[in-house]
């Protein structure tokens, strides 16, 4: 295989799922018991007239191909539509920007377990011994160990948890559950240890160690795509574990609203959240194909005998 096929395809890949995952929900909807309409405003519920402007308003009286093609001009450009039931009239574009800033604080206090454990295997400074209690840790479920944490800070603050220092702290201890549960922390500690132990055993590592260089700088040219491939798919586990974390924690972030849009049949927030969500798996997948161009187009221009293998 062509050393550029494998980048080529993620690529088209990266650019294609952000508008696959989107159809997916569309013909997800079209497929419930119903029209769509009669989902969102049973009969009896709404008036005949009313149905009929709910489905021009909302491009539903045309079929599912009209409609995502309206939906997707929008969120090109930007709008997402009204909330259908979540927040009924309020554009979802306000309700994602509320809601991101609270899951990226979750996943960044997550992030930096995962990212601590695995930079001390690099260098060699995380003894195996240790490995045991991170797989013990790992054993226990995020679902479980959310509610241990809520029920901390509901107990001990009440009232009051959800607002000032008890609610920075559930979005504190959210990101610790996602860090540390379902094997997040040991998952990254043993996939750390699997790249870098294997490109220990490789000879020209052998010889620059002889020669007094340095592990990692011989090394880290050739572990960049693993090391890319990983931290894309924790930070795809980290959004997908948020999901339960946010609801269970009572974090209002994007997961909470995703569950609640999933909940209410509110297809245009969950639309708008699959659009995100895919984008930006999307950029994470672009992002390992760069990797992989710039370490490929590194190893041609170097000499015969790099170290770069």
């Amino acid at each position: 295989m062509s050393w550029w096929a494998r980048p080529l395809v993620r690529m088209m890949a990266a650019i294609a799922l952000p508008f696959i995952a989107p159809a997916l929900v569309t013909w997800v909807l079209w497929l419930l018991p119903g029209d769509p309409v009669s989902i969102l405003c049973p009969i009896g519920t709404c008036s005949a007239e009313g149905r009929v402007e709910m489905a021009s308003a909302w491009h539903l009286d045309k079929g599912p191909a009209e409609f995502f093609y309206a939906w997707l001009g929008g969120a090109i450009s930007g709008d997402f539509g009204n909330s259908w039931r979540v927040a009924t009239g309020i554009p979802v574009w306000e309700l994602i920007t509320e809601s991101v800033p609270n899951t990226a604080k979750v996943v960044g206090v997550a992030m930096i377990p995962l990212l601590l454990s695995s930079s001390l295997v690099a260098l060699d400074k995380l003894s195996e011994r240790f490995d045991v209690l991170w797989r013990a840790v790992g054993i226990m479920p995020a679902v479980i160990f959310a509610l241990v944490c809520t029920a901390y800070v509901q107990v001990t603050y009440g009232a009051q948890s959800l607002t000032g220092f008890p609610n920075v702290l559930r979005i504190v201890l959210a990101g610790l559950v996602l860090g540390t549960a379902d094997g997040a922390l040991s998952g990254a500690v043993q996939g750390a240890r699997q790249t870098f132990g294997e490109e220990r055993k490789a000879r020209y590592v052998q010889i620059s160690l002889l020669r007094g260089e340095s592990f990692l700088e011989n090394t880290l040219p050739n572990v960049l795509p693993a090391l890319t491939g990983q931290f894309r798919a924790r930070v795809l586990h980290l959004l997908s574990g948020a999901v339960i974390v946010e609801v269970v924690m009572q974090v209002e972030g994007l997961g909470d609203l995703l569950w609640q849009g999933t909940l209410r049949q509110d297809f245009a927030v969950v639309l708008a959240a699959a659009f995100g969500f895919s984008l930006l798996s999307g950029g994470l997948m672009l992002l390992q194909a760069l990797v992989e161009v710039g370490v490929a187009m590194q190893v041609r221009r170097s000499p015969v005998g790099s170290a770069v293998c």
